[in-house]
């Protein structure tokens, strides 16, 4: 579409269509409850300034780092900031793909920056939950090192957690392999042990934490209790849990692929 004049309906008709919608990795739980009734909006004003996708994606990744980066100043009041400003980022990311779709202008470059975005963000947050649990920027030192060691570690896992399904289509598109489909049954492990641990899983979703509005919830409440009961042993409890959560779920993720249909021909 070339028209910049579009009405609120034209956007949802061609900005949110079912394939998109439906898709089995596609959209966070935000989009289903308020998302994308709100980010027509953002898309209409968007198209109306004559703003490009790329630029609504840049606009999310600010969002993002600024959620990130307001974690580092102690205080619970700093943390809900952050976990609005991520579920802001949520709705702003809906609306780049529709202003796309609209404009018709989708392309490698735009994902490359959402992805560039959703990466940044989620290792932000896990730095900024270091400084956080050792106190603030003001307490960086020797005493600290621990706190913000384990905030890179968290950093390390919830990336490469997010990586291992780009690394299975970059391994895919070095072999001259085209991208698999995403259903279910070619992610599922093909041994039957692997497969029964993984359905086990699922009544401990443990690994739905790692995305940056999830993180934000935990760190959120973390803050609440803190402020209520004094010192920072909810958030450092917290960044323990979550360290121990990424790290087995990076380890998981990489042998249920190995073991899936996601690496065969």
């Amino acid at each position: 579409m070339t028209n910049d004049h579009p009405s609120l309906a034209d956007i949802r008709r061609v900005g949110q269509p079912t394939e998109i919608r439906s898709r089995r990795t596609a959209e966070h739980w935000i989009a289903h409850v308020y998302g994308r009734r709100v980010s027509p909006y953002l898309s209409l004003t968007a198209v109306r300034l004559g703003l490009s996708a790329n630029a609504v994606t840049w606009v999310m990744l600010a969002v993002g780092w600024a959620g990130a980066l307001v974690l580092v100043v102690p205080g619970w009041p700093w943390a809900v900031l952050a976990l609005v400003l991520m579920h802001a980022q949520m709705v702003v990311d809906a609306a780049d793909g529709e202003v796309a779709r609209w404009r018709g202008t989708s392309g490698p470059a735009g994902v490359f920056i959402d992805k560039l975005a959703h990466y940044s963000t989620e290792a932000l947050v896990a730095l900024a939950l270091g400084v956080r649990a050792a106190g603030g920027l003001s307490q960086l030192g020797p005493a600290a090192y621990g706190w913000t060691t384990l905030g890179g570690l968290l950093a390390v896992a919830l990336l490469l957690n997010k990586a291992v399904n780009d690394l299975v289509l970059a391994s895919r598109a070095q072999t001259g392999r085209l991208p698999v489909e995403d259903t279910a049954a070619v992610a599922a492990p093909r041994a039957a042990g692997l497969a029964r641990l993984r359905r086990a899983a699922r009544f401990v979703p443990f690994f739905r934490l790692f995305h940056a509005v999830e993180l934000t919830t935990v760190i959120a409440l973390a803050a609440v209790v803190d402020a209520v009961a004094g010192g920072l042993g909810a958030t450092r409890v917290a960044l323990v849990a979550l360290v121990v959560a990424a790290g087995l779920s990076a380890f998981g993720h990489v042998v249920v692929v190995l073991s899936s249909s996601k690496l065969r021909a």
